[in-house]
């Protein structure tokens, strides 16, 4: 195949214009279906976006079809636009890497395993010479900025690197934008079999000093292996694995053991789909996390010595908000057991699941009962909606069908037009096809998908003066919106919302750092129906978004708009700038307004005071009760809240 990464695709002129390049999913394509869009050039084992148009994908050491520099490449930049790929050279074995965004706009790739050969087999050097050219990459730390222009290469330098091996670890970005890496292995293996492999430490990128224990991973053997992080917005971090959770105060190293987790183990292998709830004004920024499927294997179950890909995958999702109540609570359950389902965070608050399998775990091996290779079987292709703000017992709804099998090694992430971009799954030690592997059961998935929810048919709003950065604190801003923007309805600035997300770094069914923060608003309406969105900055609490880019999305009535790429903070790792939190005028309407476009009209947001008796809270404590339901006929005149 043609190699898109080659001079002649550099050369090419886009005659595109700016807002198909940022947002080319916008298309007729039908909501709630899926789209294959394209060829991803290596299984996106690990995938994320790091520009408006471009999303990165990074691979284990394998016989990939796109090569780079004479040997097969292990990383793509996946154009948008275009749906090509550009290779990029990896040479550390980026397998089973973890990562995230640090608050200078930097992608780390931390961790993997030893040089391989053909078939996944340690390679007698680790240092370039197999036939794979591959090096070792336990200790590597690869480093990314992103670009616009296909200018922009990973750094693998063994300067950089950490002092000690991880294979499986996460990775999470803190208050001053830096990185903290907990956990994983020294050699791999399905599980933390034995002490002498397990890797209980943490340290931070840049390094902080001499890495040290966390005694929770050596509580949680075997299955400590991408242990489950968290930063929570009182500056502390959720951790959880096997079937036990804390909370650590990471910067007194002080370790608060929780109550067991409910049901299953959520953590890989058994890697249930895991994700946090909107943080909005109403809740305070609370984090709330849900915990979906898994497998309920206990800790002496976690061997190969029987048929795992046969065994059922749980049902059953749970949740828990650690700086508020440390009690687990049941959710709405699955419609059937599932394990490697990644959930993501929407604009308009819902979660969307999708991958996943409904028997056994992730990981593959030659065992005889596995399906093939594969520690999995019965693929999952429907997609699920998750709404939180509904009662209990109606929040999941059917969303589209996919009809590519993805179980273990695929990914998943939101994009800024409001779509998901879906790819990968490769339950093989090796690139697997079924030219090569006539009676291959799951081979190596190339192609990328978009969902298109089900929002996607409805008119986008365009609202301008979409901010590039957001700081912690200060002055708030002004987002316009016109009458079409809201729908022709001019009571739909009262349903109009300002969201922060990002997506994160996606592998193994987590999409590490992901966050839904909604900001703090008020408007103002004009006599035509238009209206002013007044926009509150970041609280000043950098421990509910850590630093970094991220999008941001004005979502009318449930229908999100094209997101502008922002840089939340000073756009540096270090100790950024806090301000006084913002302050917000009082939400004002006319009464001509309230009667043409319905009669009533009941205030949700705004400004220092809420209505309808609704409790508004924010960090500094509890704010005023405040407005009425109005229902205002007659002459002209301003309801103010």
């Amino acid at each position: 195949m043609l190699d898109p990464s080659s001079s002649t695709r550099r050369r090419l002129v886009h005659v595109l214009t700016l807002a198909s390049l940022l947002f080319p999913s916008a298309t007729a394509q039908t909501a709630n279906t899926f789209k294959y869009v394209g060829l991803s050039g290596v299984s996106a084992q690990q995938m994320f976006l790091g520009r408006p148009g471009k999303v990165y994908i990074v691979d284990k050491t394998e016989r990939n079809n796109a090569t780079v520099n004479g040997h097969p490449a292990w990383a793509t930049e996946y154009d948008l636009a275009t749906n090509t790929y550009r290779s990029m050279d990896v040479l550390s074995n980026a397998f089973c890497a973890g990562g995230t965004v640090l608050g200078n706009g930097t992608w780390i790739n931390v961790g993997g395993n030893q040089a391989i050969t053909y078939g996944g087999n340690t390679a007698a050097s680790q240092t370039g010479q197999s036939p794979y050219r591959n090096t070792d990459g336990g200790k590597a730390v690869r480093v990314l900025d992103p670009c616009d222009d296909e200018s922009c290469e990973w750094v693998d330098n063994p300067a950089m690197y950490m002092t000690t091996r991880r294979w499986y670890p996460t990775v999470e970005t803190l208050e001053d934008g830096s990185a903290i890496i907990m956990g994983g292995c020294e050699w791999g293996g399905y599980v933390n079999y034995a002490d002498n492999q397990n890797n209980p430490t943490i340290e931070y990128w840049p390094s902080k000093g001499t890495p040290f224990t966390l005694q929770f991973l050596l509580k949680t053997m075997p299955v400590n292996l991408f242990p489950l992080v968290w930063l929570l917005p009182s500056g502390n971090l959720f951790v959880q694995a096997e079937f036990q959770a804390e909370i650590f105060d990471y910067k007194r190293q002080i370790e608060y053991p929780l109550p067991n987790i409910p049901y299953a183990v959520r953590v890989y292998p058994a890697s249930a789909g895991t994700a946090t709830f909107p943080q909005t004004p109403q809740n305070n920024w609370t984090m709330t996390i849900l915990f979906c499927g898994g497998t309920n294997l206990k800790q002496d179950q976690w061997t190969t010595t029987w048929p795992i890909s046969k065994y059922p995958a749980d049902k059953t999702c749970v949740r828990i908000s650690p700086d508020v109540d440390t009690t687990w609570y049941d959710d709405d359950s699955l419609d059937a057991g599932r394990s490697m389902g990644n959930l993501i965070n929407l604009p308009d608050g819902r979660l969307f699941q999708v991958n996943g399998a409904g028997l056994g775990t992730a990981g593959y091996g030659n065992d005889t009962w596995a399906i093939g290779q594969s520690y999995a079987d019965n693929p999952q292709y429907q997609s699920w909606y998750f709404d939180p703000s509904k009662p209990t017992g109606q929040r999941w709804a059917k969303a589209g069908v996919s009809s590519i099998p993805r179980m273990y090694h695929s990914s998943a992430s939101l994009l800024p037009d409001g779509t998901v971009i879906i790819s990968g799954s490769n339950p093989n030690a090796d690139y697997v096809d079924k030219v090569n592997v006539p009676t291959a059961t799951y081979v190596t998935q190339y192609q990328v998908e978009i969902f298109y929810p089900d929002y996607h048919d409805k008119p986008k709003p365009k609202p301008q003066g979409m901010p590039s950065t957001i700081t912690y604190g200060g002055d708030s801003f002004d987002v316009t919106l016109s009458l079409v923007d809201l729908a022709n309805n001019a009571l739909n600035i009262n349903r109009t919302k300002a969201v922060i997300i990002r997506s994160g770094f996606s592998t193994h069914t987590m999409n590490m750092g992901m966050r839904h923060i909604e900001l703090e608003t008020a408007f103002t309406s004009n006599d035509d129906g238009s209206a002013t969105l007044h926009v509150a900055q970041m609280e000043p609490n950098p421990a509910i978004l850590a630093p970094g880019p991220a999008m941001f999305f004005i979502v009318v009535n449930g229908v999100p708009s094209n997101a502008s790429w922002i840089m939340v903070g000073d756009g540096i790792i270090g100790k950024h700038t806090l301000r006084p939190r913002s302050t917000l005028p009082r939400s004002t309407i006319s009464a001509q307004l309230v009667a043409q476009y319905g009669g009533s009209f009941v205030v949700t947001g705004g400004g220092s005071s809420t209505s309808s008796g609704t409790e508004r809270r924010s960090i500094s404590g509890l704010m005023g009760w405040g407005g009425l339901v109005a229902v205002l006929l007659g002459s002209f005149w301003a309801l103010s809240v």
